[in-house]
């Protein structure tokens, strides 16, 4: 079994801080019966934050640019074929005093409904299919697009960018740029914006790209369980939310994974930061090492284990 765990911590104080008070037994005595094996990036700039990474070499791919579109559509049940697919997030961009911040979504009361008419809106000028793109809806927060031109191309991740400054994480690519800018402009002038002001809903007055490439690497292992509910804390910012759902994890699925392990189970756990993953693993024991293990346990304490993701 292999557990990974994204946004299990972050390099900012105010994340440092709730650490520091956080009390997670199960995580603490599991992590004193497991091998810390391997850490990965280290790096809170890069475009891509550690657990895609993590995930990307789970499927043999070990560059920077990991194919995330055609993953996500294989994912839905969907053929992505030898396209260049890439991931587009719509977003509303809060211009603030001193810097840019990219709204999510899940902030702005974007049905199923709103988001497919919004794609359906911007494909005949953004996205034509007669110049060789092809869309597909995958979430309200989340669609996809294929066109040749989308090869190679470089974005970050939209967790790097969501309720963070975006200026930080422009892509480089002219190509990239200009799209995006086709989209802040499709989208200002859309009657589907104007009826959600009407309502009093933030505009949908821009949109994220992201996850470009062809599909390649293989299938995820398995045994793999990747748990995202601390994701939606950490993204909005809401800390006694991502503390809260700290403890559930600990509760309910790490205290599963100590039973596992106590009674003899392998197991690799892989915790994520903005920063870093680091791996800790557990092969199978003898009875000897349990018996050990029960009448003189090792805890670890949390803090240590997550102040460096």
């Amino acid at each position: 079994m292999h557990l990974l765990i994204p946004h299990a911590s972050a390099q900012e104080p105010h994340v440092e801080a709730v650490l520091r008070e956080l009390e997670l037994p199960a995580l603490s005595q599991l992590l004193g019966l497991l091998t810390a094996a391997e850490t990965l990036g280290d790096d809170d700039h890069a475009p891509l934050p550690p657990h895609e990474l993590a995930l990307a070499r789970l499927r043999g791919v070990t560059d920077a640019a990991p194919p995330l579109a055609a993953w996500r559509l294989r994912a839905a049940g969907i053929e992505p074929g030898d396209a260049v697919w890439a991931l587009v997030t719509p977003i509303h961009l809060a211009v603030g005093t001193d810097q840019v911040t990219a709204l999510a979504p899940a902030t702005l009361g974007l049905t199923d409904d709103d988001s497919r008419a919004l794609l359906a809106a911007l494909t005949p000028s953004v996205f034509p299919a007669e110049e060789g793109w092809a869309t597909h809806w995958l979430a309200a927060d989340t669609w996809a697009v294929a066109h040749p031109s989308l090869d190679g191309q470089e974005a970050a991740s939209p967790d790097r960018i969501l309720n963070r400054a975006v200026e930080t994480w422009m892509p480089r690519s002219r190509r990239l740029r200009t799209l995006l800018n086709e989209l802040q402009m499709v989208l200002h002038g859309l009657p589907l914006n104007q009826e959600r002001d009407a309502r009093g809903l933030r505009l949908i007055n821009a949109a994220w790209v992201s996850g470009c490439g062809r599909d390649r690497g293989h299938a995820l292992p398995d045994d793999l369980l990747v748990d995202t509910r601390l994701r939606g804390p950490m993204i909005s910012g809401d800390l006694h939310a991502w503390s809260e759902a700290w403890k559930a994890l600990d509760a309910g699925l790490l205290s599963e994974a100590l039973h596992h392990v106590r009674g003899g189970g392998a197991l690799q756990l892989t915790l994520c930061g903005d920063h870093a993953a680091r791996r800790w693993e557990r092969r199978p024991a003898g009875g000897w090492q349990r018996l050990k293990e029960r009448f003189t346990p090792t805890q670890v304490a949390v803090v240590q284990a997550l102040e460096g993701l």
